[in-house]
């Protein structure tokens, strides 16, 4: 997720998604629902404003971090809630953030329009709200320059004409390498993803501690960097379209999406247990997943909005790709296994 807060810093800066910071509350005698989310939200104002306007509330948005910083401080305030809504807990840490029964049941009446695979907890504690492909992406121009295939399947990247062109971020560090590494666990198994690591630092893999290193500093289509393979997300190349200042006819950046390189992740939103305001919280549900709100995701978060109605934008449906068969693991056995997975590929790979 963190890579979406470097290609958002010129919405952030304009602050348009603050949800009016500088008002005074007293002032507007307005109630007012906090809404804890990782650094990675975003919202239009005229959007805001008119949910606002339509319910009589001001909607205060408290950012924690990434997803897992945001977690763990809202378990850890959980006799004292620091917010009345969550939104940001993935499918990484989803198990983790329902043990730890912070959240109430809510059944939306909008989830008649979430796409079902989505809906992972049948007890809509968490409803789904976005969700995206981490994958590998690629600088176009470098091999068509080289005269090289791109890679198609995980296999490819450990064959020796791939050797030093990729780089990947930590998964003990960083969402996206989190994922990916969940990627090459479901798709190579946990007899072979070890396997898989070892072949591809012998490959000379490079690994940064977060996206926004690799991505910017090593990746060839968008630094100096000498890597044109980096770890990403599938829509990252609508990002690289839509912020570029004269937009290119085509991206210079594709993402690897054949069967098994991709690893879907899916982000919630929930009703935090003892909110100050329980009835406008299940609104403000009702507003995440309704088309206006679900509208605003592809440009501002560059995920792919849960809600089957939502359109997407022309640059989004022109260049944002979801995988064809991401691997979707059990948020269950994620919780049991990911340490030991991290531990297993920290040995393997750093040491």
């Amino acid at each position: 997720m963190e890579h979406r807060v470097a290609l958002l810093f010129v919405i952030l800066a304009a602050g348009c998604f603050l949800a009016g910071c500088t008002k005074n509350d007293a002032a507007l005698e307005v109630p007012v629902v906090t809404v804890m989310t990782h650094d990675s939200f975003s919202i239009g104002k005229e959007v805001l404003d008119g949910f606002e306007k339509e319910q009589g509330v001001r909607l205060r948005f408290l950012k924690s971090g990434d997803a897992g910083a945001a977690l763990n401080q809202a378990i850890l305030s959980k006799e004292h809630p620091l917010a009345d809504v969550f939104y940001g807990v993935d499918n990484t840490f989803m198990s983790r953030a329902l043990r730890a029964n912070i959240f109430v049941p809510y059944s939306s009446p909008l989830l008649s329009c979430i796409d079902e695979s989505l809906v992972l907890d049948k007890t809509h504690r968490l409803v789904p709200v976005d969700y995206g492909d981490v994958c590998v992406n690629y600088d176009r121009a470098w091999f068509s320059q080289e005269g090289l295939p791109v890679p198609e399947s995980l296999d490819d990247l450990v064959r020796p004409e791939y050797s030093g062109l990729l780089v990947v971020e930590n998964p003990a560090t960083s969402s996206p390498g989190l994922a990916f590494l969940l990627a090459t666990v479901g798709t190579c198994g946990e007899d072979g993803f070890v396997e898989f690591w070892q072949a591809l630092r012998k490959n000379r893999v490079l690994v940064t501690d977060g996206w926004e290193d690799a991505y910017w500093g090593k990746f060839s289509a968008a630094s100096k960097g000498g890597r044109p393979l980096v770890v990403s997300y599938a829509a990252s190349p609508a990002a690289e379209v839509y912020f570029a200042e004269q937009p290119p006819e085509s991206a210079p950046t594709a993402a690897m999406t054949g069967s098994g390189t991709a690893f879907r992740q899916i982000e919630f939103a929930g009703i935090l247990k003892g909110a100050r305001q329980p009835e406008l919280a299940r609104r403000v549900i009702d507003f995440l997943l309704d088309t206006p709100f679900q509208q605003e995701i592809p440009l501002k978060m560059f995920m792919f909005p849960a809600n089957k109605n939502a359109r997407l934008p022309e640059v989004f449906t022109e260049h944002a790709r979801l995988a064809s068969r991401p691997v979707i693991l059990d948020p269950e056995v994620i919780a049991e296994r990911r340490d030991a997975w991290i531990r297993a590929w920290t040995e393997t790979v750093l040491q």
